[in-house]
């Protein structure tokens, strides 16, 4: 049974710092709206709230407009994107068309879709859910092609794109890396095994039985949805702006729903009306890698601890919306939090209501952790920095990164935004604030004694950087890289032209910064990072582009400059609908 309880109560700070034991519903609930008070407000996007406990819905209420056009407020029975979220409902599809026979989670993704290449290594379902396959990120790809995230994009636009990669960021199974390619490419699987697109198979199987009347996963840009949220970014001039996607392929996203459809999908984890327990027991069965090491992600869901007490999750982020739905499965407690503003981190919020209900089952949290808490910044000497201090390259994925050190402050950025890093002990620091989870390191390893970089998280192996030498270009040398470049995987053309003394790169919606010299032949650009190639006779002969989440993709130098191009030189093909004739999405 849906309850929807809306409340709204104000008491005094004194009494919103009483014992979690001592508080009645009333004053939970007061202390859960004062965490959301930033949002609950006439004139601002915000989030719907669910708070479940033994199948029940505590508390749901919304903060915030769901429509600033129409001052339309946001409740339980809003309907948001939840992003990434969603791949929770595609790797049930997935494990529901195992329990028909109709695909194994060992079968080779080539089976379904031959379109596929064959890169000697055989990449199965299993390696789609658990990230990893090593495919390339096709959303990373797609920005990297200039394509508008504001506009329209099919599964044909996706599947073209992705077959068309020639090589992996690593062997299946060697690695864990989030890739979106693998839960879209589970959409098209869903549809040549059963005969029936991922929306109408989780229609079928999931959202109908379940009677999820807000649900459905969104194919169709063109569709109207009642009671549907607009997405929100903060502008840079003050206020909102509307931030939404045309996007039209499923799996990775695209499940719109409330915090109160939440609730039955929630209760399914506890009485399984659909799938039985072998569903549940599959979709919390957590990856392994090659080597043996064991992942916390599972299928469609991450399965962890916070403060002491076991964890199930997902959290999604697509254009203005972003959503978490976190599960405490020993305490039956959940939260819901959906939120149609960019800048929100309804993750946080979960996790800080969570703390409302279930802080006499939790650890203790370190008094700098609680939210509120002012955190006393502690400095190093500048003698101490000076050894940290420079920029480290990972020879694996090709990320650099910078740190640096001012007003008694040592900080570590990707050419974006710094982190500070916070001593801990000698030659180790807390990444970012006091929840944060990464610790960095410093020690000197290998033959030549060079200083290394270890980034380590809460799960998997450390990512390790070396220190490489800062470059910094004269004006002539930077003209060397000046030309036209061509990537037939991405089927798009950049320009390097220099100007102003400086480098840029000229191409359908890229940057409009200079390209920041890194290293040797390297350059930085918004979180990306290019590595110039030259040929035998030292002549610049084209890049690798290096974005977190795809490596290595190549782009061959075709002349000098744009002057030296004719219009045939280089064939340059939107993605669209238009850009060729599509792949056909019929099974084989």
């Amino acid at each position: 049974m849906r309850n929807h309880i809306i409340m709204t109560l104000f008491l005094p700070a004194a009494l919103l710092s009483l014992p979690v034991a001592a508080l009645s519903q009333a004053q939970q609930e007061a202390k859960v709206d004062a965490i959301f008070a930033r949002y609950n407000r006439s004139d601002s996007p915000g989030c719907a709230l669910g708070v479940i406990r033994d199948g029940r819905m505590i508390y749901a209420r919304g903060y915030g407009i769901a429509n600033l056009e129409h001052g339309i407020a946001i409740g339980a029975r809003t309907i948001f994107d939840l992003g990434s979220t969603s791949k929770q409902f595609t790797a049930a599809c997935i494990v529901l068309l195992a329990q028909e026979g109709k695909l194994s989670y060992d079968d080779d993704i080539r089976k379904f879709v031959p379109e596929m290449p064959d890169y000697g290594s055989r990449i199965t379902v299993r390696h789609l859910l658990h990230h990893a396959s090593g495919l390339r990120d096709y959303l990373a790809l797609m920005s990297l092609a200039g394509v508008d995230f504001d506009g329209i994009t099919t599964e044909e636009d996706a599947l073209r794109l992705i077959a068309r990669q020639r090589e992996l960021n690593f062997k299946p199974g060697d690695e864990h890396l989030y890739s979106n390619s693998g839960y879209f490419l589970l959409s098209i699987i869903v549809q040549r095994a059963s005969g029936k697109s991922l929306s109408q198979y989780a229609q079928e199987r999931i959202f109908g039985p379940l009677v999820m009347k807000d649900t459905h996963l969104h194919n169709d840009h063109t569709r109207i949805v009642q009671n549907r949220a607009t997405g929100y970014a903060p502008n840079r001039s003050g206020g909102f702006q509307i931030d939404m996607s045309g996007f039209e392929q499923t799996g990775d996203g695209a499940v719109m729903t409330s915090v109160e459809d939440l609730l039955l999908w929630d209760e399914n984890f506890y009485q399984p009306r659909v799938g039985g327990e072998a569903l549940i027991a599959q979709l919390h069965s957590t990856g392994m890698l090659n080597d043996g090491e064991k992942l916390r992600y599972a299928f469609g869901l991450t399965v962890s601890e916070y403060r002491g007490l076991k964890t199930v999750n997902h959290g999604g982020s697509w254009a203005g919306y972003r959503a978490e739905l976190l599960r405490f499965p020993e305490q039956k407690f959940s939260v819901a939090c959906l939120c149609n503003l960019a800048s929100a981190d309804p993750s946080r919020l979960a996790r800080q209501v969570s703390e409302v209900y279930l802080a006499d089952h939790m650890k203790p949290q370190a008094a700098a952790d609680e939210p509120g808490k002012e955190v006393r910044q502690v400095s190093i000497s500048a003698q101490e920095a000076a050894k940290y201090v420079g920029l480290y390259r990972n020879p694996v994925s090709g990320d650099l990164r910078r740190v640096s050190f001012a007003d008694g402050r040592l900080r570590m950025d990707a050419f974006g935004a710094p982190l500070e890093l916070a001593p801990l002990e000698p030659g180790t620091f807390r990444v970012g604030g006091p929840a944060s989870e990464t610790t960095a390191i410093f020690d000197r390893a290998g033959s030549a004694g060079g200083v290394r970089l270890q980034l380590k998280r809460q799960a998997g192996k450390p990512e390790i950087y070396a220190a490489v030498r800062p470059a910094a270009p004269s004006e002539p040398e930077l003209g060397a890289y000046e030309g036209v470049f061509f990537s037939p995987e991405l089927e798009v053309q950049y320009s390097v032209v220099l100007e102003g003394g400086k480098l840029f790169l000229r191409g359908r919606n890229l940057p409009k910064d200079a390209l920041q010299p890194t290293f040797g032949d390297g350059f930085a650009l918004a979180g990306r990072f290019l590595e110039f190639r030259r040929d035998a006779s030292g002549r610049v002969s084209g890049f690798l582009v290096q974005a977190g989440r795809i490596r290595n993709v190549r782009f061959e130098r075709r002349v000098k400059s744009v002057a030296e191009l004719s219009p045939t030189d280089v064939p340059v093909c939107e993605i669209g609908p238009t850009c060729q004739r599509p792949i056909p999405l019929s099974g084989p």
